[in-house]
């Protein structure tokens, strides 16, 4: 089953490269063709083009940073989408709106292929490690389909209703992620604040009803100022306002989503390179150092 991958960054380079070494043929493309190198070295087909990719493969994975990118390699000049072949299927594992997937389902449809929004969860290290779990969107004749594309990079994944489901269920669990680690990162400044060990908090933490498996990998990182992007802040703030944005059209209010959303803009702002999401604690450190109490906390009134 010849597989298409369209997309090298931190996610879609270890996704490749475990396709490949599952024994998939593999054709990719991504913006910067450097970043393809190392899978080209492992066996990867290079084109010239989406378009390309999609003329060549019975499945097409897209991993791309944000809506804009996504909306750029489906539908912009040599766009994957002209070229997908009947019956074929289109797999965005992006994290974009449920309205963005749905866009996506009807435009495979029209060229007779079918599509599956299935983003993922389980950071660089569950990419390299061929262990992500995908949240589907789609029916299930599509996702039996492609199981063995999918458990070439991942240990489960889950069929969570029509197509944007799986978008909607991604937002809603990366907004409780952000809120888990802006948690941390504060209450790690409150009791650094009050002159108490920080690492005496993750201790408490990992034998109390508190613990949870993102603090357990984050908290250390945070202490030790280990900032190397697994879940890039820049991504965490966009798929903040991707849930805000689904809420409002709801009619909905998020106000911790919102606040959240407000603390990791002010992160975002401190850094000029790539950082994970965890580097919220920067924010807070600045503040505790400053003697300044931060605007849009949860405790504003």
């Amino acid at each position: 089953m010849p597989v298409g991958l369209i997309g090298l960054g931190l996610m879609g380079k270890p996704m490749a490269l475990n396709l490949l070494r599952a024994g998939f043929a593999v054709t990719v493309w991504n913006r910067t063709r450097t970043r393809a190198d190392e899978v080209l070295r492992a066996g990867a087909r290079w084109a010239d083009s989406p378009r390309e990719v999609a003329a060549g493969s019975d499945v097409v994975i897209t991993i791309v940073s944000d809506p804009p990118a996504l909306e750029q390699v489906l539908w912009g000049e040599m766009g994957a989408v002209t070229g997908l072949r009947p019956g074929s299927v289109l797999v965005d594992s992006s994290t974009v709106s449920p309205a963005l997937a749905r866009r996506a389902a009807e435009a495979c449809a029209a060229r007779g292929a079918d599509f599956l929004d299935a983003p993922v969860t389980g950071g660089t290290w569950g990419a390299e490690k061929g262990e992500l779990v995908f949240m589907v969107g789609g029916k299930a004749e599509v996702l039996r389909r492609v199981e063995p594309v999918l458990a070439a990079m991942g240990k489960r994944w889950f069929l969570l209703g029509p197509h944007g489901a799986g978008q909607t269920v991604k937002l809603a669990m990366n907004a409780i992620l952000a809120l888990q680690v802006q948690a941390l990162a504060e209450a790690l400044a409150l009791v650094s604040a009050a002159g108490v060990s920080a690492e005496r908090l993750l201790e408490v933490l990992a034998a109390s009803m508190a613990r949870a498996p993102v603090l357990d990998i984050k908290g250390p990182l945070m202490l030790q100022r280990n900032f190397a992007p697994s879940f890039p802040l820049r991504l965490m703030h966009k798929d903040l306002s991707l849930a805000l944005e689904l809420a409002g059209q709801l009619g909905l209010p998020l106000p911790a989503t919102a606040a959240a959303r407000e603390t990791y803009s002010a992160a975002k702002g401190l850094v000029r390179e790539d950082v994970d999401y965890c580097a919220v604690a920067r924010f807070w450190e600045r503040t505790a150092t400053a003697g300044e109490r931060p605007t849009g906390s949860v405790g504003d009134t």
